[in-house]
């Protein structure tokens, strides 16, 4: 069997797409660095992945790995350095090797409906599509809103020392939430799919502010509130002033990269007009408050 490359395979996501592919049975060859941790390396073997060492600024070392592979996921992460300069070398290995789908590292709210410059860390995936466009490889980009597992405290939408959850906008306006395990476990099933479209839209849950606040009082037994600060205007305000103030920085998800986000989620802009959920048949989707459950227990 044809194996799957997976790059990004050492991250939190691109090992879970790893396991899931691994529990098809699937066949993986994992992209790593020199300076993977032994650990690291051990960890994976042990379920079975082939690893190779790559260069990613090196077209022969990858059109080398990529060779013979039915599609190319990639789960890489980081800045202009990563999601475009090292992404592009890795398209361009994959279409010397013939490789015949790419999945790039898109997974994230669908970005290609918000305004460019509304936020850095997509405007970079953006910037990347334009290099995918025309290439001689099939292209299939998941899109699953932002990860369910955010809300115990990553994101703050859920104040829960306050009993408040946070809106800027329209408290009734759905956004759209995946798990990393769910989202893996799909990116997978797309990984295996011989014929998949441009874009595959899906969502482990889609609550909006109210819903949440209501899924809190359940589980805690205390009641929550809606807390909306003022309207998407101000909080555009809010993310201008607070990204002014800071030092200018090549951290990864400062403060203001997480508002632009939420921003982005609270407009309604990118949400999707279908889901793509049942493609591979049904299957048990983890939901909001299933996560939330995990750190606030049940009423």
């Amino acid at each position: 069997m044809n194996p799957i490359v997976l790059a990004g395979i050492t991250g939190n996501l691109g090992e879970r797409i790893a396991r899931a592919l691994v529990a098809r049975g699937a066949a993986v060859r994992g992209l790593v660095r020199a300076d993977v941790p032994p650990e690291t390396r051990a960890r994976l073997e042990g379920l079975g992945i082939v690893l190779v060492t790559v260069d990613y600024a090196d077209v022969a070392s990858l059109t080398e790995a990529c060779r013979g592979a039915r599609c190319v996921v990639s789960a890489l992460s980081g800045l202009r350095g990563v999601i475009v300069d090292a992404q592009t070398v890795l398209l361009e290995g994959a279409v010397r090797a013939g490789v015949p789908r790419f999945v790039p590292s898109d997974f994230s709210t669908d970005f290609t409906k918000l305004p460019a410059g509304s936020n850095r860390n997509l405007d970079l995936r953006r910037e990347f599509h334009a290099r995918l466009e025309g290439a001689a490889i099939g292209v299939t980009s998941v899109f699953n809103g932002a990860f369910t597992d955010m809300l115990t405290g990553q994101a703050p939408f859920v104040l829960a020392r306050w009993k408040r959850v946070l809106c800027w906008g329209n408290p009734d306006q759905h956004m759209d939430f995946t798990t990393v395990d769910d989202t893996a476990a799909y990116t997978a099933d797309v990984a295996l799919d011989p014929s998949t479209p441009r874009y595959l839209h899906i969502a482990g849950d889609q609550p909006n502010a109210r819903d949440l606040a209501a899924v809190m009082t359940a589980l805690t037994g205390t009641p929550y509130r809606v807390f909306r600060p003022g309207g998407l205007g101000l909080f555009a305000w809010v993310i201008r002033l607070t990204r002014a103030l800071m030092s200018v920085t090549d951290e990864l998800y400062p403060p203001w990269q997480g508002m632009q986000y939420m921003y982005g989620m609270f407009s309604g802009l990118a949400f999707p007009t279908r889901l793509d959920n049942d493609r591979y048949g049904p299957r048990n989707w983890i939901t909001a408050r299933d996560v939330l459950a995990t750190k606030h227990g049940g009423a």
